[in-house]
């Protein structure tokens, strides 16, 4: 079975780029900058691994389920988190989970999405995703090559 699918996480307010970016990678995510570091904590009850950089979280909790990230650069953070887990690519499902809110997206059918993205996308493009919650409409442009890239760099240590 693929770990993407068994490993969650919990990323505090000051994570929200790693957060994005493990969304990216196909990891459940839990993510919202307005959950106060009580029920950030609280997280831990539905077995996620829990993302700090507060030393007082880092500290109190006796846990194993705790990342205490160093680094401010969103793509090191990652590197912390792939090393520390020991996280390879097969592992991943990149561009599988809606960035905004974490649910797995699907493939849509492209004539459905006709009037719902610009013109030159839809004529250019065939293939489209969709998330069942926000409705935000994904399609692969120019941001995935490079995403890819950088994801291929993140393992190339």
């Amino acid at each position: 079975m693929n770990r993407a699918n068994e490993i969650c996480f919990a990323a505090e307010v000051t994570l929200g780029k790693l957060a994005k970016w493990l969304r990216i990678l196909g990891f459940d995510t839990l993510y919202e900058p307005d959950v106060t570091s009580i029920g950030f904590v609280d997280a831990r009850k539905k077995n996620r691994i829990l993302l700090t950089r507060t030393e007082r979280i880092r500290d109190r909790n006796t846990s194993q389920k705790l990342l205490f990230i160093k680094s401010n650069n969103p793509f090191e953070q990652l590197r912390e988190v792939i090393s520390a887990l020991g996280i390879v690519p097969k592992e991943t499902q990149p561009f599988s989970r809606c960035i905004r809110c974490n649910t797995r997206i699907r493939q849509l059918d492209k004539d459905s999405v006709q009037g719902m993205v610009p013109d030159y996308i839809w004529g250019t493009h065939d293939t489209f995703q969709t998330c069942s919650i926000c409705r935000r409409i994904y399609w692969s442009g120019s941001h995935t090559k490079r995403s890819h890239d950088i994801i291929q760099g993140l393992f190339d240590s």
